[in-house]
């Protein structure tokens, strides 16, 4: 049985961060960028759990690569960069306006990925929590195309329903992660396009798949919905340049699941192919990639057996 929220803590929570985004905005840009450093070097700091979750991802996604001082000077880049880009969820809002801020993202457009958008064909768009995943849907919208956000929703409430509010602020519509698979279908079936993310954990009956070395717990809903929907899955993401809001598309695959139509398994075909392009987009700055999750928290059945 969940456990029982107490909306007051939730409301107070929501109330505090909405003082310190006004605090911010309120701020030289140089001066809130300046404390946001700051913040986020404590955090990596006192964060000892997840700082040594980042350390061991990183220790074992690239053995051999770095050092052991650089892999702490990568894990305080991550907190780094995960601060600044609360602030520019700030910041956002405010730029929407600028014309030369929307064709400068634009441009940066791959053309095969304007081609993929142009086909007719409905789309997946999968990235991952690295960039700035939320800054993805408003590229998207500013190219002229309006998606459906497959997102959990958040515990707080409060919390959940600004985040709603800041994702359908350009025309975008949010789904719920859960029980949404029905009305996915309804949206690709009938030409549209859906925004997800493709690296978080399935749990124990997640399709296992290959990422950077080691099996991954993955949904296979991405490849599942392709199958059906003949939607073609563009991977890729927003991958910060190191200025706030400056920022380039990165297209590291795009799927047809038609290629796939006389594979034994298309599913696990489509879905290994999707987490080897996030792994792509991660290693072009793996300071941007949160690693501060448990992303090979469960284990196929297999190798819990032979460890046993």
């Amino acid at each position: 049985m969940p456990k029982q929220r107490r909306w007051w803590l939730d409301y107070g929570l929501y109330v505090v961060l909405r003082l310190v985004g006004c605090i911010l905005l309120a701020m030289p840009l140089e001066a809130a960028l300046w404390l946001i450093r700051v913040l986020a070097s404590i955090a990596c700091a006192v964060d000892h759990r997840h700082r040594q979750v980042a350390l061991e991802n990183l220790r074992q996604s690239f053995p051999g690569v770095y050092t052991e001082e650089q892999l702490h000077q990568l894990t305080a880049g991550v907190y780094q960069h995960f601060g600044i880009m609360l602030l520019e969820l700030l910041l956002i809002p405010r730029r929407m306006g600028s014309r030369r801020w929307r064709e400068e993202l634009v441009e940066t457009f791959s053309p095969e990925l304007r081609q993929a958008l142009d086909s007719g064909r409905p789309i997946l768009i999968t990235t991952a929590h690295y960039g700035n995943w939320e800054l993805t849907a408003f590229i998207l919208r500013f190219y002229g195309k309006i998606a459906h956000i497959v997102a959990r929703p958040m515990d707080n409430p409060f919390l959940d329903d600004m985040m709603t509010r800041f994702r359908e602020c350009l025309g975008h519509k949010v789904l719920s992660k859960h029980g949404d698979l029905a009305r996915m279908r309804e949206i690709l079936a009938a030409g549209g396009t859906l925004c997800t993310l493709a690296d978080q954990s399935a749990g124990h009956r997640g399709l296992f798949v290959d990422f950077f070395g080691r099996p991954a717990s993955t949904h296979k809903v991405i490849a599942y919905l392709a199958r059906r929907t003949r939607a073609l899955v563009l991977v890729g993401g927003a991958q910060s340049l190191g200025k706030p809001l400056k920022y380039t598309v990165r297209t590291t695959d795009i799927i047809d699941p038609d290629d796939y139509a006389k594979h034994p398994d298309p599913v696990f075909a489509i879905t290994q192919r999707m987490t080897h392009a996030v792994e792509k987009l991660i290693r072009f700055d793996p300071r941007q990639y949160l690693w501060l999750h448990q992303r090979w928290k469960y284990r196929p059945p297999v190798a819990k057996s032979a460890a046993a």
